[in-house]
Formats: C-alpha cells, structure tokens, sequence
C-alpha cells in the first residue's frame, strides 16, 4: 500500500493554495508523479524550498524506493559526481550514498 500523492496534493492545492491549483503547468505535474524523486520535486514546487532547519529535520523522515535510489546513483554515475556532490543536490548523507551503492552494487 502506498499513498495516493495524486489525492493528497489535490486536497493540499485546493484548500490552501487555490491560485496554484489553477496552473496548467503545476496540475500537468500532478498527474505524472510515480517516484520518491517525482513527489520530492513536485513538493519543492509547491511549497517553495524549505528553510535550513526545517529542511534538516524534515530529511530524517525520507524514505526512497528502489527506483529512485537507482536513479539517484545512475545520474551520480552518468554526471561523474562524488559522493559529496550528490548528497548536496539531493540532500542525502554521504554516507546513505555510500550504503546504497554497497548494496545495490553500483
């Protein structure tokens, strides 16, 4: 079982941010949401990037799925990132990188 994100962004867009709702481009993205890494980016568009603190804690409370972890180490490959410079762009730890590529073999 997994959460209707569709349902829950819908529900969050049109009682709090009714004038978002109305973008074409924003109700476009809703409808396309299948990863971690979709519903991350779509939360980032809606409520703005979050402040420091916030955004700390917050990540304590991440999980991902196979898939984005896969497409999260394929695009570190692919761009020759380090370990650093993917946990800055996604905000993981260096460590968590480290862990998943023991794990899936990358």
């Amino acid at each position: 079982m997994i959460p209707d994100y569709k349902q829950i962004y819908s529900d969050i867009l049109q009682e709090k941010f009714p004038e978002k709702w109305t973008d074409v481009a924003i109700r476009n993205k809703l409808d396309t949401l299948s990863s971690a890494l979709d519903i991350l980016k779509f939360n980032q568009l809606v409520f703005g990037e979050p402040e420091y603190m916030i955004g700390f804690n917050s990540q304590r409370l991440r999980s991902y799925d196979e898939e984005s972890i896969l497409q999260i180490l394929r695009y570190q490959k692919k761009n020759g990132l380090s370990n650093l410079q993917i946990s800055n762009d996604f905000k993981i730890s260096r460590n968590t990188i480290t862990k998943w590529k023991s794990i899936f073999k990358i």
